[in-house]
């Protein structure tokens, strides 16, 4: 019992000095592709810990909850049908959920997450390649998650069509970490 403890506490360890992220410099948002058309959006509320320091890359760490409500596409329409059932269905699953469970530098400015992403109650293990740089009092972490969003549910019904909807949609971050999260 007290090795079970022990490790618990441990793991719970490496959450305790995530810093929360400064969501004022820091952005989510994607790309996708209708009738062959590039359609950028974003989603407006995040939040979440991070703990990342670049000469100890390897120890970092990430938990980030998006608001699905909070998504901005260029038309009220647009927005408005990205909530719905077929899409995001806000109004079962409010949330999506990203977690980075481990860092790998790969050299120079460049580094690859491990972890797992959650989007209406589906969760799939993500890896992606980003930047980390140092800004003053923040370390920027930049890149883009390719996902499937058939395989997270997203456009279902007549939106499965990927004539109509591409099924890769891009996701572009821009997360802000304090730089005194170690």
């Amino acid at each position: 019992m007290r090795i079970l403890s022990a490790t618990a506490l441990l793991l719970m360890a490496q959450y305790a000095f995530a810093a929360p992220l400064d969501t004022a410099h820091s952005q989510i948002g994607f790309t996708l592709t209708q009738m062959s058309s590039p359609m950028d959006g974003e989603f407006k509320h995040f939040s979440g810990n991070a703990t990342l320091d670049l000469k100890h890359a390897n120890t970092g760490r990430a938990d980030i909850t998006i608001s699905t409500a909070s998504i901005h596409l260029p038309t009220a329409q647009a927005n408005s049908m990205a909530q719905s059932s077929d899409w995001f269905n806000v109004a079962k699953f409010p949330s999506a959920h990203f977690v980075a469970s481990s860092i790998k530098p790969l050299g120079g400015n460049r580094y690859q997450f491990n972890g797992t992403l959650t989007i209406k109650g589906v969760t799939h293990p993500v890896s992606a390649p980003f930047t980390a740089s140092q800004q003053g009092a923040l370390t920027m972490v930049e890149g883009t998650l390719p996902v499937s969003r058939l395989s997270y549910k997203i456009g279902e019904g007549d939106w499965s069509d990927t004539d109509t909807v591409a099924e890769t949609v891009q996701i572009k971050f821009r997360i802000a970490v304090p730089a005194s999260s170690k």
